[in-house]
């Protein structure tokens, strides 16, 4: 005798109270039950219909990058959420025809698919660049804009950058900017780690009340926890207030590794001028030809840190700053806080900085980079066997 679905009463076959649904007859005790359930299917299309719209999305997708690679749970969100899907030998299956309608995925806890999952709390996302003639930098050089402003405006006292190092070209070393020049001095990305956090205790020790700090995800992590730790250093940073700015960030490498690299190539440090990395190239801009390499070039150069970081765009600044999604020369611009929020447009008001509201194919761009980040501790953290 089948089962009724709602209240788990056996009820005859013949009975009057039964829907169809994805090609199966459920049987019910009374009305009530059948009601019941023909709502929950209801909800239950609504979903996949509002998911459909958006993306096509198979269980072939969850079988490849959460099934297969051993990441499932167990847990039957898919099959609960799916009549084509039955746990069977301690995973999940599909039984029936998938209609790629992306609730199985959506559904899962080990997916990533929210755009705060993916790159945090946001108030607003902007595409912008700099409104300052003959300012140059990297993408946009928004950030340069936007500390230009805080200092002539008299918002900031200063600002924790990176330079390169006059002895080792293209050395990281932090530095605590009070002028425009010292600004100019830092524009361009640096990919090896740089101890801004010294910078930053030197400018608090120094009197600094206001104070821009510009790094990567980790640098942004280690001021957000020692402002907010109880064991960090209140008694210092009670007395400054800090606006954390934000880089996108999916790799550093180590100096001496791409010194070697470099030099590999039949390159000299000292002649390059910009570097970059786009869509999966590492490119070194010299005064007269641009070199392209495959970013798995570089793989043994990588820091480890970075293997274990599941953060893209900053999370925890008030706002964050990437090449990402963005055309050529334009930045994209997350704002945050609401400090940050405020500032960024202040300094779009008083013509620092040009922007307009990030398209909706722009933020898909970063969204997809960030599940890149954020999926990539699947492949590292592996449980050994004691």
């Amino acid at each position: 005798m089948p089962v009724d679905p709602i209240c788990k009463r056996r009820v005859p076959e013949d009975t009057q109270h039964f829907s169809n649904y994805g090609g199966k007859k459920y049987c019910f005790c009374s009305p009530e039950c059948k009601t019941k359930f023909d709502d929950l299917e209801k909800s239950v299309i609504r979903l996949k219909r509002s998911i459909g719209e958006k993306e096509r999305i198979s269980f072939g997708k969850l079988r490849k990058e959460i099934i297969k690679p051993g990441i499932c749970t167990l847990c039957g969100a898919c099959a609960a959420s799916c009549e084509s899907i039955t746990i069977e030998d301690s995973q999940p299956k599909l039984v029936d025809k998938c209609t790629a309608c992306g609730v199985c995925y959506n559904q899962c806890p080990r997916t990533i698919t929210t755009e705060e999952g993916l790159i945090g709390k946001i108030r607003n996302a902007y595409a912008a660049r700099t409104g300052i003639k003959d300012l140059k930098g990297q993408d946009g050089a928004v950030v340069t804009s936007m500390l230009a402003y805080g200092l002539e405006e008299g918002l900031i006292d200063c600002a924790i950058v990176t330079v390169k190092s006059e002895e080792e070209p293209w050395k990281p070393v932090p530095i605590v900017a009070t002028t425009y020049d010292e600004l100019i001095e830092s524009t361009g990305s640096i990919y090896s780690h740089s101890m801004t956090l010294e910078a930053l205790m030197s400018a608090v020790k120094q009197g600094m009340r206001s104070i821009a700090f510009v790094g990567t995800s980790c640098n942004i992590d280690a001021v957000y926890k020692m402002q907010k730790s109880p064991y960090g250093f209140l008694h210092l940073f009670m007395r400054a207030n800090i606006l954390r700015l934000g880089l996108f960030c999916m790799d550093t490498f180590h100096y001496e590794g791409i010194r070697e690299f470099v030099q590999s190539k039949g390159m000299r440090l000292e002649d390059i001028e910009s570097m970059k990395i786009r869509k999966g190239m590492f490119e070194f801009q010299t005064d007269d030809e641009l070199k392209v390499y495959e970013l798995e070039e570089l793989d043994q150069y990588r820091s480890s840190s970075c293997k274990f970081c599941t953060d893209l765009a900053a999370e925890n600044a008030d706002i964050s700053f990437g090449g990402v999604g963005t055309p050529k020369d334009w930045t994209t611009v997350l704002a945050r806080s609401g400090i940050g929020y405020e500032i960024f447009n202040e300094a779009v008001d008083s013509g620092y900085i040009e922007s307009r509201l990030l398209e909706e194919n722009e933020m898909k761009n970063v969204l997809n980079l960030a599940k890149m980040k954020k999926t990539q501790m699947y492949s590292v953290i592996r449980r050994q066997n004691l």
